[in-house]
């Protein structure tokens, strides 16, 4: 790794965790040239702009994960609908997430307070930015829940997913914190796979009711 390389990771693992923490509105360039020990001129040149920035810190987490849902998706994709059900399309979404863990710890809560602050703050240019460049991955997503369960309505799916999505968000957003509740409160030692199988049956309930 080269010295441009190293100093463009370290803007990208400061304004990750800042964004997560502050929100985007709250975090000036400045705070986070501050966190990674950079001058304001990095910025500038590896990325232009906050909004690029921000940009550029979605991408890192979604280029891989949608990479992995998307192969997960194909294999779904060559089943009939008997075969398909709201556990497999479940677990198709969070394994790849798995894999970020394991290749940068972390990375599921901080990806997941990211994916919240972008739903909750007006940031337009950060959705259409998302939707134009992975959008697709979602709609295949969408598409095998429509195949799973014809008998429901589009809005019916719609809603069942908003929710879903917005319990697997709000859950691991918070994951860290939950192990320590589990930890302290009912003496158990858990890990953040432990977390979503836990998880796992209450969603796929919810999803079929």
């Amino acid at each position: 790794m080269n010295k441009n390389d190293t100093t463009k990771s370290r803007i990208l693992d400061a304004a990750e965790q800042l964004f997560a923490e502050r929100g985007f509105a709250e975090t000036s360039l400045r705070i986070i040239t501050a966190r990674a020990k950079v001058n304001l001129a990095s910025v500038n040149y590896h990325f232009g702009s906050k909004k690029s920035l921000i940009q550029d810190v979605f991408d890192r987490f979604l280029s891989d994960y949608s990479s992995g849902l998307g192969a997960k998706l194909a294999e779904l994709e060559s089943e009939s609908s008997d075969e398909l059900d709201t556990e497999k399309l479940l677990r198709a979404l969070v394994s790849p997430l798995l894999l970020l863990e394991k290749k940068r710890k972390h990375s599921i809560s901080i990806f997941m307070r990211l994916l919240g602050r972008a739903y909750a703050e007006t940031q337009g240019h950060l959705r259409r930015y998302v939707t134009n460049k992975y959008g697709f991955v979602l709609v295949r997503f969408t598409l095998l829940f429509q195949k799973a369960y014809p008998n429901l309505s589009n809005d019916q799916i719609f809603w069942r997913l908003h929710y879903t999505l917005g319990s697997l968000i709000f859950t691991l957003a918070g994951s860290e914190a939950l192990t320590d509740i589990a930890r302290v409160d009912f003496k158990r030692s858990m890990q953040i796979e432990e977390v979503i199988e836990e998880m796992i049956p209450f969603l796929t309930a919810g999803m079929k009711a």
